[in-house]
């Protein structure tokens, strides 16, 4: 599937395709990570890519309430037939983008220290990586966290 990516804000309508594909698309059980919340309530700033039509990647996110400088990127899929093509890196900026125009200067998330390629990705769109932070989630779940300011200049096209 590599024909023309449509990018467009998500609906709440879309949580029932994306949770129907989201555990086959890691491979493992995801799906607990990704509650109808983000599509019920952050549509407006969470993101899905269309491909012909059909499912090829999300990304759910929203700007904080309570850190008004701050956005924050929750969970972020690629068809796997779609991915090295550049479309996560798409949907990050034109999330970065929205972002920016809202004000926010700081992009958060995070990732499990074993997700080296979450973690190398991150790493490559310019976000500062953390050291492992021990029980971040709950006793036994350490989770890597990623910052980028957006004060200045775009994150990087490629790298």
């Amino acid at each position: 599937m590599r024909g023309r990516i449509r990018l467009r804000p998500a609906t709440s309508g879309d949580y029932d395709a994306v949770i129907a594909v989201v555990d086959a698309w890691w491979g493992r059980p995801v799906s607990a990570s990704l509650p109808r919340l983000f599509f019920d309530h952050f549509a407006a700033t969470s993101l899905v890519a269309e491909c012909d039509g059909e499912l090829a990647g999300f990304l759910a996110g929203f700007f904080s309430p309570d850190h008004v400088d701050e956005a924050y990127i929750h969970f972020v899929g690629v068809r796997p037939g779609q991915r090295g093509s550049g479309l996560a890196r798409g949907l990050y900026h034109r999330f970065i983008d929205g972002a920016r125009l809202d004000g926010r200067t700081m992009i958060r998330a995070i990732t499990s220290p074993g997700n080296t390629n979450s973690i190398a990705f991150h790493e490559a769109m310019g976000f500062e990586v953390g050291e492992p932070v021990r029980d971040y989630n709950g006793q036994g779940r350490d989770m890597v966290t990623f910052v980028l300011s957006v004060c200045g200049d775009p994150p990087p096209a490629s790298r």
